[in-house]
């Protein structure tokens, strides 16, 4: 569904360059839970943003669902990203102002639809977040575990094809951290890809496959402790 073709990302510092990703080629399918690990600065925010076409590689090909990323307009990809592509981040970016229920609806209410059409989409939402007890509450009034089952819930308003979590877990106490990869764990299982960058190494246990990031070189690419290895398992 995503595939990456030698891609890097070359930043210019000055008369330095600097390669935040140094050719690399990876595949994304349906479904897949993907963990990308490596320690600070090793080019897994680069990574993510690539694959959310927030940037443009400096040189390879992003494909999404066998199209060039490279061949679409401004706003074509826009809309790609607003209807396909669903971001959680690290610091949750609700808006204060909102309620859950008004935050969850946002991109559907930014892309021309009203409240009350997309009234059963987020119920169901809230329901799979577990927050529907939550709905009229504004983000100062929720805890951290329970903001970001918020923004995971509004990066699946628009039923995108892949799910790109920025260290979902980094503001987390433990117990929050796990309820949110169990959430994460539980969408991929329902068919919508979900990639996750952090540098937490324990949670490539979670997922089917885990990339490990190093310099912004693709060090390695193995089944992690989810379906995918499970069936490598019963295949052997």
């Amino acid at each position: 569904m995503i595939e990456l073709k030698n891609v890097s990302k070359i930043y210019s510092l000055g008369e330095q360059e600097v390669a935040a990703l140094n050719d690399v080629s990876l595949k994304i399918g349906k479904g897949e839970l993907t963990c990308v690990v490596g320690p600070s600065g090793a080019g897994k925010s680069t990574l993510l943003h690539l694959i959310g076409c927030l940037d443009t590689p400096t040189r390879g090909e992003v494909l999404f669902d066998g199209k060039s990323v490279g061949t679409l307009k401004d706003e074509e990809l826009s809309v790609l990203r607003r209807d396909r592509i669903g971001f959680v981040f690290q610091f949750f970016n609700l808006l204060p102002t909102l309620t859950a229920e008004e935050n969850i609806a946002l991109p559907r209410l930014i892309a021309g639809s009203r409240l009350e059409e997309v009234k059963e989409q987020v119920e169901r939402l809230l329901d799979l977040v577990g927050m529907k007890g939550r709905r009229h509450h504004k983000p100062d009034q929720l805890s951290g575990g329970e903001l970001q089952r918020i923004a995971i819930a509004r990066a699946l308003v628009n039923d995108p094809l892949v799910v790109l979590a920025d260290e979902p877990t980094g503001n987390l106490d433990t117990a929050n951290g796990e309820a949110v990869i169990s959430l994460l764990r539980r969408i991929s299982g329902q068919g919508t890809s979900v990639v996750v960058a952090t540098h937490n190494a324990e949670l490539k246990s979670v997922g089917d496959r885990t990339i490990t990031l190093l310099d912004g070189r693709l060090e390695s690419s193995d089944a992690g402790g989810g379906r995918l290895a499970s069936d490598a398992v019963g295949r052997g």
